[in-house]
């Protein structure tokens, strides 16, 4: 078990982390833009899930090497940066749909839950985090190391998912008072779509130290 005081610490830590500006929370504001608040739910829960097999292979110490491969990382992070691409592209493309339209063929919850997973598990930010804050918070005077680096690791899946969850709703509120205008809710579709390409290029320009 981790020590009260490190857990503490690490929890602080992991809060300030989640609450900045990143892929997470980007993603799921334009989700919730584009699809509302149970989208942007759902991709809130797949996001966390796609965190689960890099805490895994951290806990396994694995999440060293990839961290340190410019190979490995680099291709992680192109993966994730054309995925959010597409999606905002998407995104744009069915603007024009209405808010009947959605209720009459809601897009399938597995759908958002994958398209969350990949960009949870493709995520430079919570792969760095994973590997570089991580350990930080172990007593290795202790032992059991991975099981004290995957209790921590849950601690922060499970904050992402509550503070992520505020965005999502917050996001997906605001998307629900401009659907009374067809015009309104096109542009905010538009809005998420540009986001999560804007994301997207951002990821790509980060350098392979990040």
């Amino acid at each position: 078990m981790v020590p009260a005081a490190s857990l503490g610490a690490f929890t602080i830590a992991a809060i300030l982390l989640i609450l900045m500006p990143g892929p997470s929370i980007l993603f799921v504001i334009g989700r919730s833009i584009a699809y509302g608040r149970i989208a942007g739910v759902l991709s809130v829960v797949g996001n966390a899930l796609g965190m689960l097999p890099l805490l895994t292979l951290v806990a396994l110490g694995v999440g060293a090497l990839v961290a340190q491969s410019v190979v490995i990382f680099t291709a992680i992070k192109i993966v994730g940066a054309a995925y959010l691409v597409y999606l905002g592209v998407q995104a744009i493309r069915h603007r024009k749909e209405v808010v009947e339209q959605d209720a009459g063929r809601p897009r399938s919850a597995w759908r958002l839950l994958g398209e969350g997973f990949v960009v949870g598990v493709t995520n430079p930010k919570t792969i760095a985090f994973f590997v570089a804050v991580l350990p930080q918070f172990v007593d290795y005077s202790a032992g059991a190391i991975p099981l004290q680096l995957a209790e921590l690791g849950i601690v922060f899946v499970v904050l992402a998912l509550i503070c992520d969850s505020c965005w999502a709703l917050a996001a997906g509120s605001a998307r629900a008072w401009f659907a009374t205008s067809p015009g309104r809710i096109a542009r905010l579709r538009a809005t998420g779509g540009v986001m999560m390409i804007g994301l997207g290029g951002v990821l790509l320009a980060t350098g392979n130290k990040h």
